[in-house]
């Protein structure tokens, strides 16, 4: 094979692979609506009254579930998601933390202490509270739906193939 075809096909070949590999990733599970916005927890107990009423697609890891006698109550360490709504823990520190108020009782062993979740809900208000000994204020979201992440899941999309640059020691 001439030099030429080589770099033909290395050039040609690698943004298809890419491009195929990208196509395998999941689609958003919950589609935004025009109420929707892009803020992170953190972001709406500086400044709560802007923010009340405004749907949100969050997502995180599960802390704590509180069942309480008309609700349940999930404390959520939030993470950004990323293109398919999944939380990327793998950054540098969670975006604050949030309340997830869901009708009901909420089964503890289907939301268990870890577990990756994203939900869509409405922002409706802030609670005082603490994480720790340390004041916290806790964003309130009235969950409309709500999907714990498997394993399966997370990986899914994800390629396990990797490129790089190394220097390799032939003998002959």
């Amino acid at each position: 094979m001439s030099i030429r075809l080589v770099v033909l096909l290395r050039h040609s070949l690698l943004p298809a692979s890419l491009l195929a590999l990208a196509a395998c990733a999941p689609a958003p599970i919950y589609k935004p609506t025009p109420a929707t916005v892009a803020v992170a927890p953190n972001m709406v107990t500086q400044s709560p009254d802007r923010y009340a009423n405004a749907d949100v697609i969050w997502g995180g890891r599960i802390v704590e579930v509180r069942n309480l006698p008309d609700r349940s109550e999930v404390e959520i360490v939030g993470y950004p998601l990323d293109s398919s709504q999944r939380p990327k823990v793998d950054n540098n520190g969670g975006w604050g933390r949030f309340i997830a108020v869901m009708p009901g009782y909420v089964e503890s062993f289907d939301y268990p202490t870890g577990a990756l979740i994203t939900l869509a809900g409405r922002i409706t208000g802030d609670r005082p509270g603490h994480v720790g000994q340390a004041d916290y204020v806790f964003p309130l979201v009235s969950v409309a739906q709500s999907h714990v992440w498997t394993a399966s899941e997370l990986q899914a999309g994800r390629s396990n193939v990797s490129f790089g640059v190394g220097v390799g020691v032939g003998i002959r």
